[in-house]
């Protein structure tokens, strides 16, 4: 071996080693790696940050934010709303959520599809009184099956066909990876409903959060029932449907008079109606109903007196003991118009409101959700006497674009999936189309982009490339083709995926495929046999990681919320991937020939 492919094998294996060690974070470990193949002269220094300007890195965020609209979206919640209260059976409720979220991984990135049903699972779990660690790992196992599917699923695939693309000139089409990834998929969801979740531990609790601690779940708001709201001529027994029972109807304002309804009142358009419940439950039934929340059209949400839209947000506080506000009611204070804030709901323990909301007389220690600038909240509550809650995700008050995403989505799988744009091309375009048509905010897809996974890619394309350019890459596959040879064609493509599944966990799955995926095709070629076979083995292998936490973001997604310990993985991933190694060979092999 020559003293560049020495050094650039010591970076690599530097690299893992901190990986493994786990002090520093994944990205963090990526920059210094950069650093340190820049200063040595592995990697040119005018090459140190070709890796940012990759096309993956575009096509990671680009579908992250999709991913996002589309869960901000409500589609898949309202599409289950009806179906989920009479699912009971334990085995349904796991081909349900496995089945939806396996389809969904492989549209949209499958940690944002996972992240969207999540809710979903903890509502079932709830509603059937099971603990959600019977739901919540084979979600997170049929997302990383689901991603196998397209191009777009997840990052390996991404990486592996960019490699492709280099080696021999056309990268791997969005749907070139459907014929392996359906098969695997549909047998791993077989696995899962089947057997699978009786490995799993079935009492865990999840550790609570600070949304838990602060547990706040006696809100009071109010909605205008619009003229051509679908919930117009329905009942109030109706309306709680549409929320799953989860929040009450505590008065009817009609004509300026107001009565504590019954359940089989109906609803006339203008109605107001106050509604009391947690506020996650509030925002569902007001976007499922298709209610006006009240403030919803003042200036600040709308205009914002010349601030951006997207700096528009929501704030919990507690009414402190010299505030401005006890003893006064919101109508009386004029709140929007001399602070420009919006006073969206009202909480007081023990308490159960049926005034207006502007006729609400606010006390010390009563919980307000305000609506205004985020940047001026921190001067406003000042004024106000108010002190901020700990910081929690509170969608009331946001809107939501229905049908937009979806075809936003759509429209950037087809033009990908035809030829007509770059994958790179059409993702970009929709997450900015996402944004320009009010699917998300700007503050929202800033917070919905995983920068920490987009840095370490940028940093690692151009350190991984390194063993490929200092030939390090033939080095290994001169080493593994001797072993090779004494093994069958399907042994050598065997190896490949195993090395790539054992690695994954330990040094996370892009980084995987940006080391391994050169050397698969440079070991391919060593043994005269085309390449595509053993990237995608490579692929397979580390998108499928299911034996830790920490290799997937999915894996780790669910542990807090499921309450696992870091061995519940392998119980049930070490057989479901041996059964990814049993059949993926011989599928990759009838797909992909060798020769």
């Amino acid at each position: 071996m020559t003293l560049q492919q020495i050094l650039a094998f010591a970076v690599i294996a530097g690299t893992m080693a901190l990986f493994v060690w786990g002090r520093l974070r994944y990205d963090l470990v990526a920059g210094v790696a950069l650093l340190v193949a820049v200063l040595i002269g592995v990697v040119p220094a005018n090459k140190a940050f070709s890796g940012f300007s990759d096309e993956i890195v575009v096509i990671v965020a680009g579908a992250l934010i999709v991913s996002a609209g589309v869960a901000r979206s409500g589609i898949i919640e309202l599409a289950l709303q009806r179906l989920a209260p009479h699912v009971t059976s334990l085995r349904t409720q796991i081909l349900i959520l496995v089945g939806v979220v396996t389809l969904l991984s492989a549209f949209v990135k499958n940690i944002g599809a996972l992240a969207m049903m999540i809710p979903i699972a903890l509502q079932m779990a709830k509603r059937s009184n099971r603990s959600p660690s019977l739901l919540l790992m084979p979600m997170a196992f049929g997302s990383l099956l689901g991603g196998t599917m397209t191009l777009i699923g997840t990052s390996p695939n991404i990486i592996v066909s960019r490699i492709r693309g280099e080696i021999l000139g056309q990268p791997f089409a969005m749907f070139d990876f459907m014929p392996v990834g359906l098969g695997l998929a549909a047998a791993g969801v077989l696995f899962l409903v089947l057997f699978g979740y009786r490995l799993l531990p079935k009492d865990r609790q999840a550790a609570p959060g600070l949304g838990e601690a602060i547990d706040i779940r006696d809100y009071v708001t109010e909605a205008r029932v619009k003229e051509d709201s679908e919930i117009a001529g329905q009942t109030v027994g109706e309306l709680r449907k549409q929320s799953d029972q989860e929040v009450r109807v505590t008065a009817v304002v009609r004509d300026e008079k107001t009565a504590v309804p019954s359940p089989n009142m109906k609803l006339k358009p203008n109605d107001i109606v106050l509604l009391q419940g947690e506020p996650a439950a509030l925002e569902r039934v007001v976007a499922r109903s298709d209610l006006e929340l009240e403030g919803e059209n003042r200036a600040s949400r709308t205009e914002a007196k010349g601030e951006a839209k997207d700096e528009i947000g929501v704030i919990e506080a507690v009414i402190g003991p010299n505030s401005l506000l006890i003893g006064q009611a919101a109508g009386r204070m004029a709140l929007h118009d001399r602070f420009n804030v919006n006073l969206l709901a009202v909480s007081r323990s023990g308490q159960r409101f049926t005034e207006r909301l502007r006729d609400i007389e606010l006390d010390s220690g009563d919980v307000i959700v305000l609506q205004g600038i985020l940047t001026h909240m921190p001067a406003q509550l000042r004024a106000l006497g108010c002190l901020p809650l700990a910081a929690r995700q509170i969608r009331l008050g946001s809107v939501r674009r229905g049908l937009i995403p979806v075809a936003i989505l759509l429209a950037a799988m087809v033009l990908a999936g035809t030829g007509t744009l770059s994958v790179g091309i059409a993702f970009f375009g929709a997450g900015v189309l996402t944004i320009l048509l009010g699917a998300l905010t700007l503050r929202e897809a800033y917070e919905t982009v995983e920068w920490p996974i987009l840095v370490m890619l940028g940093a690692l394309i151009p350190v991984s490339d390194a063993i490929r350019t200092t030939g390090g890459t033939d080095v290994i596959a001169t080493a593994l083709s001797g072993v090779a040879h004494a093994l069958p064609d399907y042994g050598a493509v065997a190896l490949m995926m195993l090395a790539a599944m054992l690695i994954t966990p330990f040094l996370n799955n892009a980084a995987t495929v940006l080391v391994m995926a050169p050397i698969a095709a440079a070991f391919a070629q060593k043994l005269g046999l085309r390449p595509d076979a053993f990237l995608m083995a490579v692929a397979l292998g580390a998108a499928c990681d299911f034996l830790t936490p920490i290799g997937h973001q999915c894996n780790t997604l669910v542990m807090g919320p499921g309450g696992y310990r870091f061995g519940d993985y392998a119980r049930v991933g070490a057989p479901l991937s041996l059964l990814i190694l049993l059949l993926g060979v011989p599928l990759i092999m009838i797909v992909w020939p060798l020769s």
